[in-house]
């Protein structure tokens, strides 16, 4: 039996983080910074001949089974392999397919660090190793996030998809028409190490769903809701602006803005933040961190926090008192990965 597998990073959110949603990108453009880490969405495909198609998530323990036919209607149940296969089978192959698809996540859905794109990355990345596609960097990226967005109609940004397939350290940019550019940042080693020294991942156990806080982000775009736009325009500016101190080394500085932009994101959208989350963030910063944010739309999933290295220990045992955990994170440089076995 021949099996093709595919994994793609999870990623960072560092700053800007929801100006890459329409119709804020569209109307004013977005900027991100990212960053991909050592966590991952997984795919196998094994090729079988029985005219079936089948595929289970391991990680949430769902499966779903059918004939082999052209199209799979969506209706919930693992919407994301669905949508993969029926767009493969619209653009590319023009027949059904007979196959098993394994998938599962090293971050729950909800976590803030885009799991779910992620996912549809790594199963379009794994039918691409498989039917040899003609797609590069920007064509995966633009198909995952039409798949999942249109296709599916799950609300969210465009940073995800693009993180997740080029990986490493990006700067990127948000514009009308679906335009996209992403600018790869060289990182000095030392950098790498003292950010990585600096940073505490920290899972508040609590999943959140994001469209809900989009489609708020989204409607105060629309109806020009001043706070929220300010916002929005504030997060740009941190973005250039981290993006500078990080190139330059100064992680306290970075920081520091880390900070600042979380205070502007707080003001996006009503559920952006919550007691339990601001209660863990004081402490955080009372323990020594110099500033932190919640990684994705907010509302729970994972926050981060840059902490003096000397001090990272305190802000890891105060966070340890709370009811979520420290996960221990590395920085990677490659985005989406398929092999043949």
């Amino acid at each position: 039996m021949t099996i093709f597998r595919s994994k793609a990073p999870l990623r960072l959110g560092l700053a800007g983080g929801g100006t890459d949603v329409s119709p804020y990108s569209d109307m004013y453009g977005g900027y991100v910074l990212n960053a991909t880490i050592d966590m991952y969405a997984y795919c196998t495909i094994e090729i079988t001949n029985d005219n079936k198609i089948s595929f289970y998530a391991a990680d949430r323990n769902e499966s779903f089974g059918c004939m082999s036919s052209n199209y799979i209607p969506l209706d919930g149940l693992l919407d994301l392999h669905k949508g993969v296969y029926n767009r493969i089978v619209k653009e590319f192959t023009k027949r059904p397919l007979s196959f098993r698809l394994t998938t599962y996540s090293d971050a729950p859905a909800g976590s803030g660090l885009g799991s779910s794109s992620t996912m549809v990355v790594a199963i379009l990345k794994a039918f691409t190793e498989w039917l040899n596609l003609p797609l590069g960097e920007y064509d995966i990226s633009h198909l995952a996030f039409e798949i999942e967005r249109k296709d599916i109609g799950l609300n969210g940004g465009k940073q995800d998809q693009y993180a997740a397939t080029f990986g490493g350290f990006n700067f990127m940019e948000f514009y009308e028409n679906d335009r996209v550019i992403v600018n790869p940042l060289r990182i000095k080693n030392w950098i790498l190490n003292e950010l990585e020294s600096s940073l505490v991942l920290y899972f508040t156990g609590v999943s959140r769903e994001s469209a809900k806080i989009i489609d708020e982000q989204s409607s105060n775009t629309v109806n020009k809701i001043q706070t929220s736009l300010e916002a929005m325009h504030q997060l740009k500016k941190d973005a250039v602006n981290m993006k500078e101190a990080l190139l330059r080394g100064e992680i306290q500085g970075f920081g520091e803005l880390l900070g600042h932009s979380w205070e502007a994101k707080k003001k996006m959208a009503t559920a952006v933040s919550n007691d339990s989350i601001n209660n863990i963030y004081s402490k955080a910063i009372n323990a020594g961190a110099i500033g932190g944010k919640v990684s994705g739309a907010g509302g729970g999933g994972f926050m981060m926090f840059i902490v003096d290295p000397i001090k990272r220990l305190d802000v890891i045992n105060t966070l340890k008192k709370e009811n979520g955990r420290i996960q221990d994170v590395h920085f990677v440089n490659k985005g989406t990965q398929g092999w043949r076995v």
